[in-house]
């Protein structure tokens, strides 16, 4: 697997890159929206939008959302997400490129299972040909719109967690409930692997509960257990 984290040591910064990736819809954008308003102002970057000449948004950069450690670097952490129409899938392909760790975005609605499908699928796809292992590469799945009606069951969910191999989250992203939990464990995630491939907590002191307690301080949990 192509290694995808960035280190500067003359600017003394590492700069993780996370994307928010799933069918039209599903509520990326509004994850990125919930997770900026959730932030610690004191770390957070601007918000910024990129529309297609349609109107759909094209990626937003939510960052860098900077956090310093005790070693001196600067821990940047980059959050995209992706347009989901069929016509921007090399604009998708592209975003993946160089991911540290992916968000895949799912509707809760029973309707969407077949998208949904078509979207891990196609997911899959994209990072194997940007070099990535997408067996390997720290991924979370969250099931988004959980106050619609016509969604799987809190029981479905719970048989799905049992034998997916990745974290599962449940969300209302558009009432912020379950976002920071989806990002938190995919930052656990991306730590793991980070410390498995570099002893990287040990050598730039910081863990990923640090990083993640400068992200969001004091705030209480918004639901969406795993």
């Amino acid at each position: 697997m192509l290694i995808a984290v960035q280190f500067n040591v003359a600017q003394r910064e590492i700069i993780l890159k996370v994307v928010y990736y799933g069918p039209p819809l599903s509520g990326k954008t509004t994850n990125l929206q919930a997770i900026h308003d959730l932030l610690n102002p004191t770390v957070r970057g601007r918000l910024t939008t990129l529309n297609t000449a349609d109107d759909r948004t094209l990626f937003f950069d939510v960052l860098p959302v900077i956090v310093s450690s005790s070693s001196g670097y600067a821990i940047k952490v980059k959050l995209f997400t992706v347009p989901g129409q069929v016509v921007h899938a090399a604009t998708r392909r592209l975003v993946l490129s160089g991911a540290d760790g992916v968000v895949f975005v799912a509707d809760s609605q029973l309707a969407e299972a077949r998208v949904n499908n078509e979207y891990w699928h196609g997911m899959r796809h994209y990072l194997a040909e940007n070099g990535l292992d997408a067996a390997a590469i720290p991924t979370v799945i969250q099931f988004n719109k959980r106050d619609l009606p016509n969604v799987r069951t809190d029981e479905e969910l719970d048989e799905l967690r049992k034998k997916s191999p990745e974290p599962l989250f449940a969300a209302v992203a558009i009432r912020g409930e379950g976002v920071m939990e989806t990002l938190t464990g995919l930052i656990d995630l991306m730590f793991e692997d980070l410390d498995h491939r570099y002893d990287f907590s040990k050598k730039f002191e910081v863990t990923g509960a640090e990083l993640v307690g400068s992200m969001f301080p004091a705030q209480a949990p918004a639901g969406g257990t795993p």
